[in-house]
């Protein structure tokens, strides 16, 4: 005999597949962000690789200690791994100023919260310039250079500043003070150059929309551009410049690209504008790169006594 309160068997996941498999889709997704192969990741994290592929599939479930070793080896928080229903899409930045605020900051955000603020609590300069963001091989450097000769501005890599400030380069750093410690290094070279006060063409690294606060920084600063191009490109692009960075020696490298540009995809898309290069050359990729800042320069640019692009 059937018990009446007995529950029903339906095809739905149980809690516990459902929470396994959520957080296997938050690790791929944060290994996606962080430009990281499983190859990479299980290096650094010490865990086998053919274990990181069951927790990305929701069949690992992991322990909290290996939880906390993944999570270290992307410099990201563990609770980013933990699924939860997020109270803003700008939560993470939220809590990561909360956790670098000082107590008088925290004060005055609390007051602002509570209806009691009596103005903003930092207003960051509107118009800093125009940054290109975009994964590797989507033609930052090439495209920035020619738009920054064209209207007669400073062109910046935001890397390369990054490691004349420390004396290393990118590999270095992150060999020695791993992800989480070029974060830092990412986010002070960015500040220096915002302290300049000078409109610059800045072309950030691929990663950077993976530090919520930083990437948030770069689009309340500057008009931004997403270089985007198809999959096959941005790898043969990168080929041809003779990195593979962080694919290398991976025989799923472009399935390693598919991950990390899907991952990114969302964060992306925040741009002020797209740009697809897919299919042009050259020259073509800089004349839709001109047109997409015409307006916003034309509008900005008077303000410093610059050329605009349609000079």
């Amino acid at each position: 005999m059937l018990d009446e309160h007995a529950r029903p068997m339906t095809d739905q996941a149980d809690p516990e597949t459902a929470f396994l498999e959520q957080l296997g889709q938050r690790v791929r997704t944060m290994r996606g962000l962080r430009g990281m192969s499983r190859k990479v990741l299980a290096k650094v994290s010490g865990i086998s690789e053919r274990y990181i592929a069951q927790l990305e599939s929701g069949k690992g479930n992991v322990s909290i200690v290996l939880l906390r070793r993944v999570s270290g080896a992307m410099g990201a928080h563990l609770e980013d791994l933990i699924p939860a229903d997020e109270p803003t899409t700008e939560w993470p930045v939220i809590r990561d100023l909360v956790r670098n605020a000082t107590p008088n900051q925290i004060a005055q955000a609390k007051d602002v919260l509570a209806g009691r603020g009596h103005g903003p609590l930092q207003n960051y300069m509107s118009f800093n310039g125009i940054a290109l963001i975009g994964l590797r091989g989507a033609g930052k450097s090439t495209l920035g250079k020619l738009l920054a000769d064209k209207i007669g501005w400073s062109f910046v890599e935001l890397n390369k500043e990054i490691e004349q400030h420390n004396g290393l380069s990118v590999a270095e750093i992150i060999a020695l003070y791993g992800q989480e410690g070029f974060r830092r290094m990412e986010q002070a070279a960015l500040n220096g150059l915002l302290g300049r006060k000078e409109p610059i063409v800045l072309a950030t690294g691929g990663g950077i929309v993976s530090e919520p606060v930083t990437f948030d920084r770069v689009l309340s600063s500057f008009y931004t551009i997403w270089l985007k191009a198809k999959p096959e490109e941005h790898m043969a692009r990168v080929r041809r410049q003779g990195d593979l960075r962080p694919m290398a020696d991976d025989r799923s490298a472009m399935q390693e690209l598919r991950t990390i540009l899907l991952s990114r995809e969302p964060l992306y898309s925040r741009a002020s504008a797209i740009v697809d290069t897919a299919g042009l050359s050259k020259d073509k990729a800089a004349a839709q790169l001109v047109g997409a800042v015409s307006r916003v320069l034309n509008t900005n640019a008077q303000a410093f006594g610059l050329r605009s692009a349609a000079s």
